[in-house]
């Protein structure tokens, strides 16, 4: 609907294609969405519930819509902000010099428990600290967009909306072509191009990335392993994984191999056992973000 109760321009197409379904089969394709994501396994893990851990993401077969105008709004904003994001970081493990201004009031950046002391002085790769963020966003008016949440350790999702999409061209095929939606589908093959960019200069060749996950048992996991096949590079765990001389090794049937870049998707208290949490088994010791690992 739009703001004054009338049908929203984008949403015309919607609007047919929703009259022209009969309820029965509506309730069909909604079972069928279902056996579709059970049988690819589609799952998250919530371990705090009770009952059975493994849920199925939520899907609604009724689509958000964004006109392309609109998406180029909020596609040039939303990368305004990343950009932002990453100048904040690196300002505060630097120079701090937002802080001495009093813009942000220092206690909530340096009492924070996502501060990391071990960072200060060190810089990435093209100043990037952020190289995958998720931006929780809500929209209130025509043109307006509030932020809700800026995502930007190991945000996690993005697989569920590549997975929602293809179950959606399977059921409504008819729909997708009428309307010329944009693809998602390159997703992975941009994330992998951002993930080489940042592979340490004595880089011989291509670029070997992998993969870091806490495991089977980590809610996402789902997700770790759908990027990591759809990029085609290694998915590794800790004990995986070795630090020698400053250069981060996977430990593979054929020997130890190089590992450029790594993805990590575990959060900063479980890198390092020798920096951090000495119960964590999920990181590699001597191998925290101190030392010369690319650990995007």
């Amino acid at each position: 609907m739009g703001w004054g109760g009338e049908i929203r321009a984008p949403y015309a197409l919607v609007e047919a294609w929703l009259k022209s379904l009969p309820p029965e089969r509506w309730a069909a394709k909604r079972a069928e969405a279902e056996l579709l994501f059970r049988r690819i396994g589609i799952t998250f893990a919530v371990y705090t519930e009770g009952g059975d851990p493994e849920r199925l993401i939520p899907f609604d077969l009724i689509p958000r819509v964004l006109a392309q105008a609109e998406w180029q709004h909020l596609a040039r904003g939303l990368e305004q902000r990343v950009r932002a994001l990453n100048a904040f970081i690196h300002d505060v493990y630097h120079e701090q010099e937002i802080l001495r201004a009093g813009r942000i009031p220092a206690e909530l950046v340096l009492h924070n428990s996502a501060f990391r002391v071990e960072m200060m002085g060190q810089s990435q790769p093209h100043d990037v600290y952020t190289h995958v963020a998720g931006i929780d966003m809500v929209r209130t008016g025509p043109d307006e967009y509030y932020v809700l949440e800026d995502n930007c350790r190991t945000p996690s999702g993005v697989s569920y909306m590549i997975e929602n999409r293809e179950v959606m061209q399977r059921l409504f095929p008819d729909v997708f072509r009428k309307a010329r939606v944009a693809p998602v589908a390159h997703y992975p093959d941009e994330l992998l191009e951002t993930l080489r960019s940042v592979a340490p200069p004595n880089c011989e060749g291509e670029p070997a990335v992998a993969l870091l996950t806490p495991g089977i048992y980590n809610s996402a996991y789902y997700e770790h392993a759908f990027l990591a096949d759809e990029m085609g590079i290694a998915l590794v765990e800790g004990q995986d994984l070795m630090v020698k001389d400053g250069v981060c090794y996977m430990r593979t049937t054929r020997g130890l191999e190089r590992v450029d870049v790594l993805y990590r998707r575990i959060d900063d208290d479980y890198l390092d056992p020798l920096v951090f949490r000495p119960d964590s088994a999920a990181g590699v010791s001597r191998g925290s973000t101190t030392r010369p690992v690319r650990a995007t």
